[in-house]
């Protein structure tokens, strides 16, 4: 069979499966969210091989020490990912959510509700978290999902997909609901990007490469980021111990991220006191500070 043949196989399945997970019921999808939870922390020793597996392989490659960082799992990590299912579950189901409801001169009402996509195609690269995100918040949203992780965490992305679909046939639902690209052949992205017929959003996360890609080859609408530039301003209102705490998590939570806080800007009227702390506690963490002159000043 070929990639182009196998692509398109996924892409029908997904389709059916998507027009089961849109009718499935919050408790189903919560359900499943924490069956696949249970498998991850359940599966650490075997994901943690696994990973060093893709991290060997990455550091002949001469793979750079961020993408190094972002590629490796721990026991830490692990706990972090299932953790992380745990509060996708813990929120309000999007599904049949109704907003700006208006009522018309004849009496009749009208407003939006949230319903799901479809098919969503989710192409990533060397971050084994977001295969367990991306399915999670398909999961909840009632979307089916085509996930296609970069070749450098293919081992770790297998063994976090068979936790899925541990957990999805462990709740009783459909294990096409989430599935995974399990070929590192570029190719395979760009027959995802040719099933237009089969999948309704493209979400790329990545590189400016990947996202130039995605936009250049498909006609399936897509949802895209471009270069994590992250600013967080700081007015002289605001909450200063909140501000404080938004920028040391934006800033230190991790490091390599492409969302990790790179700019803060602070409302000239703020105290000097807080400025002065905020460079303490950002220098404690080991960040380099640089200031305008005005700020130096």
């Amino acid at each position: 069979m070929s990639i182009e043949q196998d692509i398109r196989r996924i892409g029908e399945r997904a389709k059916r499966a998507a027009s089961v997970a849109r009718k499935a019921s919050t408790a189903d999808k919560n359900t499943a969210l924490a069956q696949i939870a249970a498998a991850i922390k359940a599966s650490a020793d075997t994901l943690l091989r696994a990973n060093a597996e893709d991290l060997d392989r990455a550091k002949t490659a001469g793979l750079d020490a961020p993408s190094l960082e972002r590629l490796a799992l721990t026991r830490a990590s692990i706990d972090s990912i299932s953790e992380g299912l745990m509060q996708i579950q813990a929120l309000q189901d999007p599904v049949g959510q109704i907003s700006q409801l208006s009522a018309r001169p004849n009496g009749l009402e009208i407003g939006k509700m949230r319903t799901p996509i479809g098919v969503i195609g989710i192409i990533y690269e060397s971050r084994p978290n977001v295969t367990i995100d991306a399915a999670g918040l398909c999961i909840k949203s009632g979307n089916a999902a085509i996930l296609r992780g970069g070749s450098e965490c293919i081992s770790t992305n297998l063994a976090l997909f068979q936790c899925i679909q541990s957990g999805l046939e462990d709740a009783g639902m459909d294990s096409s609901w989430i599935q995974l690209v399990q070929t590192t052949d570029r190719e395979a992205v760009g027959a995802l990007l040719r099933l237009d017929d089969l999948v309704d959003l493209i979400i790329p996360r990545g590189g400016k490469g990947l996202i130039e890609r995605v936009s250049r080859e498909t006609r399936i609408p897509v949802l895209k980021h471009l270069d994590g530039n992250c600013h967080l301003f700081v007015h002289e209102d605001a909450d200063l111990t909140m501000a404080q705490s938004l920028i040391l998590n934006g800033k230190t939570q991790r490091y390599a991220v492409c969302n990790a806080l790179e700019t803060v800007l602070l409302h000239r009227a703020l105290p000097q006191a807080f400025l002065n702390e905020l460079m303490s506690a950002l220098q404690a963490k080991g960040v380099e500070v640089r200031v305008c002159k005005e700020t130096q000043a």
